[in-house]
């Protein structure tokens, strides 16, 4: 692409040679604007539904253990009656002996029976220790019995193990039951498995070591099946452990122990380590009585005996959660210390018992485990340990060399992390990775490991909650490492993200202080600090006793402190922490009034005031969220007629109130519809304790008064005007007032008594500013008592403005939000069908209007009042709430009870329905409209905070290949010639089917649709290659339409549809092009502060990419400029001109750069990176003064020159940089033009007149052709053109016109028909 002409060759005068030195982007990329806008979590969410804070129950939940068991009493019988073998039994020779590890014949039968029982009891005591133990040995039914029943008594609720060893007697009957003895040892005798449920009852555990033990648990089951329950109403929690299945018998192979399932169960290193060795290749060089010397302890990881005993158990861990269902996995493995032990060593048994064909079963029935892969990686760490063990025995001070099982368990979960996803198969390290979290040496990466798991998604933290990860990461909290503390904070974020119950946890341990301690330390990164102030944020919702403890920590000061800082010093914050610090002193002083005095006490108010204007719309809604919930302070002491006066004497308090509601008065009329609807939600428990004092206010204002009434009113004389400081000097009726932006812009309308007798007003009364409010004192005939105010009638009336500006926001949301607070005051608004009379003492004509200064600001089109001469009924127009009624109260009817009971909008999106209320003031509290921005900023830390998502390559490819057409579509416009554009050229015409024609059209960049709109604002979509309709809809509900433009944002990446009301709301949709799924993005009104007697605004807007600005001007003395990054007003530049802007139109290559034409003809340049901002002011069209109807910048990247065409028909070429006033006139319609376009890259305009007539001009003012509006098939009179609109990077036309129709002309270069 060739470079233009240099700048510096021909910028003549000193604002080009300024300007210039910042436009030194290359050629290309000035017209490829890189700023995106409007893509938040905000814009996804707020319209459709709020995304939920942390979850306190519910799906997330399940991973707590119902509730914690331990095995209080351990039962243990042995019917060995050793030398005495059963009949049923043959054995080989030689045979299993041992016993516990003892060989019964080797001393006399009665010790070894003893010795048996007493080495059982010890194996026991290593599982649980502080569980009693019972031993029966050889004992008769009753004996068992009386077994049984001691321990259910001792053991109370907590659960009893029975544990039966059958070697010396028969196998279980098929009925199920166990063989015992009689007392003089000559008799078997039966014990049915129904009476040992019966005297053990629920929670239980039994181990059967018998050969068939399978009979038992089948008769179990049957038992369970029947429901022949011992003890109805509780649920069942028995389970059983088998050592084979009903057809089988015991090993009796002499490799093995007589007790192998026992031995498995409660001495599971021995037993594996030994038959580990006679498969294992160190058979031969390891004598198997080493294995009894093993030096260290089992619970010193430390040593060799502790670190296999560690490993063991992580294999099993390990085995168990990837092959069990969760549920059960949790059941079995996480809520009783002994259950679990048994089933991690019950896996042993499986693995070995299945070698000598003998199959364990258990109830419930676990899924075979003998074959997972994860008993390779147990087999190669015994044999590392077993290979070092003859070194260690012979020498006890050598040194013992870790195994290498954990690192490598740790880099296969890194792998994991690397590759895996919510839909692969989850990994199985998990449970290996909670065990390593006990070492010291591998724990700051195992915790980093976890962090990036958690990231992935809370799928991933229910996972790690349901493995067990919970008690490790509480107990971290206890740890003073330094290096741990980030990571933590992470993974409690992370958690608590998900699961808000952890909150009880947390202070119960203390682990809040954790927390504030590193929310106060310099060094942590500001992002991390906002993680921490989310954790305590989540501590204190809605938690009392969290509250109280975080208190006490001094968290509040801890807070006030950053905030402060923050305040103080310039320097460039993290916005989330900003963010995050808010919402924790929002939720600490949430309904806790002790809290609230200690923020009162540290002004608050004033701290976070400054912040209101903080770029980014989350921070501002959390600040307002802060100051809210602060406003709740003694809410009772101000709820009429509740409370002393001496309460509402608090003067600190309502200095306090006062200052909050100024502050939160200035936002009303922010850019985001986030901040708006925590106003709102502010308001409304504002209004709630000031009810009686609002509803007089709004009284005052919405009351029909007879005349009479009014002239006995009291005078405004001896009222402070606090605006100007001007006093109406006169009998006025009530001010009516209009804020915007806070600012009050008020009008009185003035008694017709008043008019009459010509009292002079003020030309300022539009800065009268809520000066006066009338006749508090009585409010729904009953007298208030002579109780001192909270606050003041200025406040209070702008407060009811306030409400009223966001009843008719542009945000279906928080319009009823603004609805419902109007409610609480009691005002309903019903929608007005009434025609203003027409004998109305008003002059309605506009040439008087002038003349009549005292309707200053009063019609507004939004929201005028109508006053009409006989009784001054005032109306006030919103959208239909409920049927239209009659005119007997113009509009607005007053809820006329002293106990208000609201008329609740049964609007869905503000959550409520329309209630019975009670009459206490609870329940109607608690109607009250929620906060959403908590919840809401809780999504961001359920999203993954380390990876970028996956759909932004994606993007980015698009966004590429877009560039890429837009590159070679812009050089193909700036060199080819364009040839004749005329009738012929006509691709597409599209009957939009719009009642009163098209107003406004949009071609889009990529893709053959184009975007009309009407003056009733319905918007419709059309493929203009395909011929179809993709979708229409409508911009809003209000009754009062009017377009003023389309434009599109981000058109290089997914592009949203910008509409601009002429009333200055501005709505923007995206996904408008697919039917019926268009989503409200965001809103807000982008002119505030309106002249005196406008009746509408006429809004002229242009959005610039560049910048990310939009400018947004009209009826008013300046222009707005609003930054849709921040969604906020970044300036209000004066526009030096004492009529209005009929035209606007920004650079598209200079940011900041835009003109403006002006209703007189006059046509000036702005830029706002100058100091003044204002560049130049010329006067172009002289022949006659006209408004100013299409103004432009002309292609290319030269600085200021602008394409201006006044409705007179004179089109004017200028350049801002000489001296001369125009450089070229185009005399293209006389007397008549409606509309002009210019094109972005090629040089060629287009006009259109009221006479149907298209022109299209080359920059140089040769006419490149004409376009007539043919006759269609109607025969009547076609309108105007009211729209023409160029291609962003083609060469193509788009003209609407009063008669519904949208035409498409392309040239014949540029698009083969």
């Amino acid at each position: 692409m060739s470079q233009r002409r240099d700048l510096d060759a021909v910028s003549t005068s000193s604002y080009a040679n300024a300007v210039t030195s910042t436009a030194t982007v290359p050629t290309t990329m000035a017209y490829l604007p890189q700023t995106v806008v409007l893509c938040e979590l905000r814009h996804a969410a707020f319209e459709a539904s709020t995304p939920t804070g942390p979850s306190d129950s519910g799906l997330v939940s399940k991973w707590r253990p119902k509730d914690r068991m331990k095995t209080g009493c351990v039962a243990l019988v042995l019917c060995l009656n050793i030398s005495v073998d059963p009949p049923d039994v043959i054995k080989i020779s030689p045979c299993a002996r041992m016993e516990c590890w003892t060989d019964p014949f080797s001393m006399a039968p009665q010790k070894a029976l003893e010795t048996i029982g007493k080495n059982l009891r010890d194996q026991y005591e290593r599982w649980q220790p502080k569980a009693r133990s019972k031993v029966e040995l050889d004992p008769t039914v009753d004996e068992v019995k009386k077994l049984c029943n001691t321990c259910r008594r001792y053991a109370k609720s907590e659960r009893v193990l029975f544990h039966y060893n059958g070697h010396g007697v028969p196998k279980p009957t098929a009925n199920g039951e166990i063989w015992l003895f009689n007392k003089s040892y000559t008799q078997y005798i039966p014990l049915p498995i129904s009476d040992l449920d019966s005297w053990l009852k629920t929670p239980s555990i039994y181990v059967f070591d018998c050969s068939a033990a399978g009979m038992v648990v089948n008769a179990f089951i049957e038992l369970l099946d029947c429901g022949t329950s011992n003890y109805p109403g509780s649920s069942r929690d028995c389970v059983l452990l088998a050592a084979c299945e009903a057809h089988e018998t015991l090993p009796q192979s002499s490799e093995f122990p007589a007790d192998v399932f026992t031995s498995c169960l409660t001495t599971p290193i021995k037993m594996a380590l030994r038959w580990f060795c006679t498969r294992s290749l160190l058979h031969e060089s390891l004598d198997s009585s080493l294995i009894d010397k093993i030096p260290g302890r089992q619970n010193d990881r430390k040593t060799l005996l502790g670190e296999l005993n560690w490993i063991f158990t992580a294999v099993t861990d390990t085995i168990a959660w990837n092959v069990l269902p969760h549920d059960l996995f949790r059941r079995l493995f996480r809520q009783d210390l002994l259950v679990a032990s048994l089933f991690r060593n019950f896996l042993l048994a499986e693995r070995i018992m299945r070698s000598a064909n003998c199959s364990p079963i258990s109830y419930p029935m676990l899924p075979p485990t003998h074959q997972h892969h994860m008993w390779d990686a147990w087999d190669m760490a015994a044999e590392i340990c077993l290979s070092q063990l003859p070194s260690l025995v012979e020498d006890p001070n050598a040194e013992f060399q870790p195994s290498s099982f954990f690192t490598e368990q740790l880099i296969a979960f890194e792998v994991w992390l690397d590759h895996g996803s919510e839909h692969k198969k989850p990994p199985e390290q998990l449970p290996i990775v909670l065990q390593v979290l006990l070492s010291q040496c591998h724990r700051f990466r195992a915790l980093v490991l976890l962090g990036r798991f958690l990231d992935m998604g809370p799928w991933a933290v229910d996972l790690a909650l349901s493995v067990g990860i919970f008690p490790y990461v509480l107990k971290l909290l206890q740890t003073t490492t330094p290096e741990l503390r980030q990571i933590l904070v992470f993974i409690w974020t992370k958690i608590l993200a998900l699961d808000k119950s952890c909150q009880v946890d947390l202070v119960k341990d203390g682990g809040h202080v954790y927390f504030i301690r590193f929310l106060n330390s310099a060094e942590a990164y500001p992002e991390q600090r906002a993680m921490a102030a989310f954790v305590l944020a989540v501590i204190v919702d809605g938690h009392r006793r969290g509250q109280e403890a975080c208190i006490e920590a001094g968290l509040i000061q801890v807070c006030l402190k950053q905030l402060h800082g923050f305040t103080q010093n310039e320097a460039q914050t993290e916005p989330l922490l900003l963010q995050w610090l808010c919402l924790c002193l929002g939720k600490l002083w949430e309904d806790f009034t002790e809290a609230q005095t200690i923020g009162l006490q540290a002004d608050v108010p004033g701290i976070c005031a400054p912040l209101l204007s903080e770029p980014q719309p989350e921070v501002r809604a959390s600040v307002v969220y802060a100051l809210a919930t602060l406003l709740d302070v003694g809410f009772d002491s101000f709820r009429d007629g509740i409370g002393g006066d001496e309460e509402c004497d608090d003067v600190e308090k309502n200095r306090a109130e006062m200052i909050i509601i100024k502050s939160l008065l200035n936002v009303v009329s922010d850019g985001s519809p986030l901040v708006r609807a925590e106003v709102a939600v502010a308001l409304a428990h504002f209004a709630f304790g000031h009810k009686q004092h609002l509803k007089s206010i709004a009284a005052a204002y919405w009351k029909p008064q007879p005349n009479s009434l009014l002239n006995s009113l009291p005078s405004l004389a001896n009222l402070k005007g606090t605006g100007s400081g001007n006093i109406v000097s006169s009998q006025i009726g009530p001010l009516t007032a209009m804020v915007r932006d806070g600012r009050v812009s008020t009008s009185s309308p003035l008694a017709t008594a008043g008019i009459m007798h010509g009292s002079p007003l003020s030309d300022d009364s539009s800065q009268l500013s809520d000066s006066g409010i009338l006749n508090d004192g009585v409010s729904n005939g009953e007298v208030n008592h002579s109780r001192p105010k909270p606050l003041d009638n200025a406040m209070y009336s702008q407060c009811v403005l306030a409400m009223f500006t966001l009843a008719r926001d542009p945000s279906p949301r928080v319009a009823s939000l603004g609805r419902l607070v109007l409610s609480i005051i009691g005002i309903e608004q019903v929608t007005k069908s009434v025609k203003p009379a027409g004998n109305s003492a008003w002059p309605s004509d506009p040439a008087n209007s002038s003349s009549t200064p005292s309707i200053s600001g009063l019609a507004r089109s939004s929201s005028w009042l109508d006053i009409n001469g006989g009784h001054m009924p005032l109306t006030f127009r919103t959208p239909p709430v409920s049927p239209p009624r009659q005119n007997y109260l113009a509009g607005i009817r007053r809820v006329c009870s002293l106990d208000f009971r609201p008329h609740l909008m049964n609007s869905p999106d503000s959550g409520l329905a329309d209630p019975l209320l009670g009459s206490t003031s609870g329940s109607e509290r608690s109607l009250l409209p929620q906060s959403t921005i908590y919840n809401f900023s809780c999504g961001h830390f359920s999203k993954s905070l380390l990876t970028a998502s996956d759909d932004s390559e994606e993007l980015l490819a698009k966004r590429e290949e877009q560039e890429r057409f837009a590159l070679e579509h812009i050089a193909k416009c700036q060199h080819s010639s364009v040839s004749k554009l005329n009738n012929n050229s006509q691709i597409a015409s599209w009957d939009t089917k719009f009642e009163t024609g098209t107003r406004t059209a949009l071609l889009q960049p990529f893709s053959p649709i184009v975007i009309a709109a009407d003056e009733n604002e319905r918007i419709r979509v059309w493929n203009y290659e395909e011929a179809t309709l993709l979708n229409g809809f409508d911009n809003h509900d209000f009754p009062e339409k009017g377009i003023s433009k389309l434009c599109l944002l981000n058109e290089l990446d997914d592009s949203l549809l910008l509409v601009a009301s002429s009333d200055g709301n501005i709505r923007i949709w995206k996904d408008y092009t697919l039917r019926g799924k268009q989503k409200h993005v965001t809103s807000f009104s982008s002119i505030q502060g309106h002249k005196p007697g406008v009746r509408s605004l006429n809004a002229v807007v242009d959005w610039q990419q560049q910048s990310g600005y939009l400018y947004a001007s009209g009826e008013i003395s300046s222009i707005m400029l609003w930054d849709l990054d921040k969604e906020q007003l970044v300036n209000s530049i004066p526009s030096s001109s004492d009529c209005s802007v009929s035209a606007l139109a920004s650079s598209q290559v200079h940011a900041g750069q835009f003109a403006a034409g002006f209703v007189d003809g006059s046509v000036r340049l702005y830029d706002i990176r100058t100091p003044d901002m204002l560049v130049r002011t010329t006067r172009p069209h002289t022949q006659q003064v006209a408004r100013v109807v299409g103004i432009g910048f002309q292609p290319g990247l030269d600085q200021g020159k602008i394409v201006s065409a006044s409705q007179a028909g004179d089109i004017q070429f200028l350049d801002i940089r000489s001296q001369r006033d125009t450089d070229l006139t185009i005399d293209a319609h006389r007397g008549s033009l409606t509309a002009l376009a210019v094109h972005r890259h090629a040089p060629i305009i287009a006009s259109g007149s009221a006479k149907q007539l298209i022109k299209v001009f080359s920059l140089k003012g040769e006419q490149l052709g004409t376009i007539r509006y043919q006759h269609t098939f109607m025969a009547q009179k076609i309108g105007s053109v009211s729209c023409l609109t160029f291609h962003p990077y083609q060469v193509l036309l788009a003209a609407g016109a009063a008669d519904a129709c949208v035409s498409i002309y392309a040239d014949d270069n540029s698009h083969t028909r």
